[in-house]
């Protein structure tokens, strides 16, 4: 019978990598759960758009968007609803905080979008995410465009963000990003920022309470020119 004598590290190399976490945590480094990413791979890659969007921009934009201001959007949707989210507390070391959290299942919808360069947003809440609610909001994205240019709505791949019933307002071309991508779009900062500051620990007795709940979330964000720039400045999306 082989044994293997790899099956338990020495105690040297325990104390080496207990001294690296110690060395590591005084630096301000801490362990977290790392975010799914697609490999690089192709020219669709997560890594190509970012080299690459200025060039993918020119060959989106129709000839009648030529020669007009480029306004760069990125959009998205979120559910909110009675399964809220956990978030951190202060207290005392040692403790362990209970909050409140719900077990039932309604729900609406939170779909955003933001211009970078602007620092503006819009959105709407409907009570769900299909071709027709996606067509409501590209009106409102339309609508908040500035006169006379055009805009680049960069968006993931949900079946109804290019379904081919959707309506898209002569003022917008849509852009999308690349499959596992999520960290290439700011919006999905924007949810976390929310859940953290306006959703978390929070009981809804009804879907009117969570519609008029995300829209005092929506309104929260929407009229907060310096937190839409932090949260969603992405140096690479920019056009000319």
């Amino acid at each position: 019978m082989i044994f293997s004598t790899a099956s338990k590290p020495s105690s040297a190399s325990s104390c080496t990598s207990a001294a690296s976490a110690t060395q590591l945590a005084a630096l301000g480094f801490r362990r977290l759960q790392v975010a799914p990413a697609a490999p690089e791979v192709g020219p669709r890659g997560a890594g190509s758009v970012q080299k690459n969007f200025p060039e993918a921009v020119a060959a989106a934009i129709p000839q009648t968007a030529r020669g007009k201001p480029l306004e760069v959007w990125f959009q998205d949707e979120a559910r909110f609803g009675q399964q809220g989210t956990l978030t951190r507390l202060w207290a005392r070391r040692g403790t362990r905080p209970r909050a409140v959290r719900e077990t039932r299942y309604t729900w609406a919808y939170l779909f955003g979008a933001v211009c970078l360069a602007r620092a503006v947003a819009a959105g709407l809440v409907l009570p769900c995410a299909n071709t027709q609610a996606m067509s409501a909001h590209l009106v409102e994205i339309a609508r908040t465009v500035a006169p006379g240019a055009h805009a680049i709505l960069i968006l993931d791949g949900a079946g109804w963000h290019g379904a081919k019933g959707l309506i898209v307002p002569s003022n917008i071309t849509l852009l999308p990003l690349p499959p596992y991508a999520p960290e290439l779009n700011p919006v999905e900062n924007v949810w976390a920022y929310l859940r953290a500051n306006k959703r978390a620990i929070t009981v809804f007795d009804s879907y009117d309470d969570i519609v008029t709940a995300c829209c005092s979330a929506r309104n929260f964000f929407a009229t907060d020119p310096k937190a839409i720039a932090s949260i969603t400045s992405r140096t690479w999306a920019a056009v000319s």
